[in-house]
């Protein structure tokens, strides 16, 4: 399997740039694309999909997920999504129960603090974004894969 750091690397190369100066035409610090490309560091996901614009590709062929460059013929996932109609607009969810938190200290206060985080929408994109990442990676294909052959 082919690492982000390679594809980088690939990518910059094809095109004749210097790490400094694919750095300075994304706006990204001077040694960032070094970092990169060594795996010192990853890009955030705002620079991932900087990097796979300026380079004409998908964000899963930049992370390696995939063979494909172009847009539409990503992860079978990507194309699943890309192929459907515009889901309807959600109807309003019924006000939730309040939640039951067990306590392990018996204080109060942590109950409504870990209450709190849980119903945060930060945290509830948080969770969406970590959960939606996983399940485009390969791993969690696979898995969506497996329980899709169950059905």
């Amino acid at each position: 399997m082919v690492t982000m750091a390679q594809r980088i690397e690939s990518l910059r190369t094809e095109r004749g740039l210097s790490r400094p100066a694919l750095s300075a035409a994304l706006g990204f610090p001077r040694t960032a694309v070094e970092k990169f490309e060594t795996g010192r560091q990853t890009p955030t996901q705002s620079q991932q999909i900087q990097l796979a614009a300026y380079f004409g590709v998908t964000t899963a062929f930049l992370r390696g997920e995939t063979d494909e460059r172009a847009e539409g013929a990503g992860t079978w996932l990507e194309r699943a999504y890309a192929e459907e109609e515009p889901a309807p607009a959600p109807r309003p969810a019924p006000a939730p129960a309040a939640p039951t938190v067990v306590q392990s200290s018996g204080s109060k206060s942590e109950g409504a603090m870990f209450s709190a985080l849980l119903k945060s929408d930060s945290f509830q994109a948080l969770v969406r974004s970590a959960v939606a990442d996983y399940l485009r990676s390969p791993e969690g294909q696979a898995l969506l894969e497996k329980a899709a052959r169950k059905r």
